[in-house]
């Protein structure tokens, strides 16, 4: 059996879309998030925006992302991971609408770090020196 590890976190994604793939067809928009760690995606999902309601009655928005634009999105996913450098931890957001029947992309990237790890890495002698000098 493969592990996550093994595999290339492009190919991570492929699957989370592919996974996402019924749910997105009945979206028009929202927000896809993956939270990685060690290069591993660990949970991931769709925030959907508020459904709207008046007089008892939810409003459908829309139809959702026909096939075509779903491929898309996967494609602009994949290839927003170029853009992605040297973190192993941390969340991609991808915010989603369909804007005149094409579908827009927004990405973000947030990359995390835990201090603790930096200390183990770094000996006392290449820490900050003169770190408490500088409050006042």
């Amino acid at each position: 059996m493969i592990k996550m590890e093994q595999l290339s976190l492009a190919r991570q994604v492929d699957m989370v879309f592919r996974e996402l793939d019924d749910e997105l067809s009945g979206l028009d928009s929202g927000i896809v998030f993956l939270q990685i760690r060690n290069n591993v995606i660990g949970k991931f999902g769709i925030r959907h925006y508020p459904v709207e309601s008046r007089s008892g009655r939810l409003q459908v928005s829309g139809s959702g992302l026909n096939s075509q634009q779903r491929s898309s999105f996967r494609s602009m996913a994949l290839e927003a991971l170029k853009l992605k450098q040297k973190w192993t931890h941390g969340e991609i957001s991808y915010e989603f609408a369909v804007r005149q029947g094409m579908i827009v992309v927004d990405t973000t990237m947030e990359s995390n770090y835990n201090m603790a790890n930096l200390m183990i890495r770094y000996p006392k002698h290449h820490t900050y020196q003169g770190a408490n000098t500088e409050s006042s």
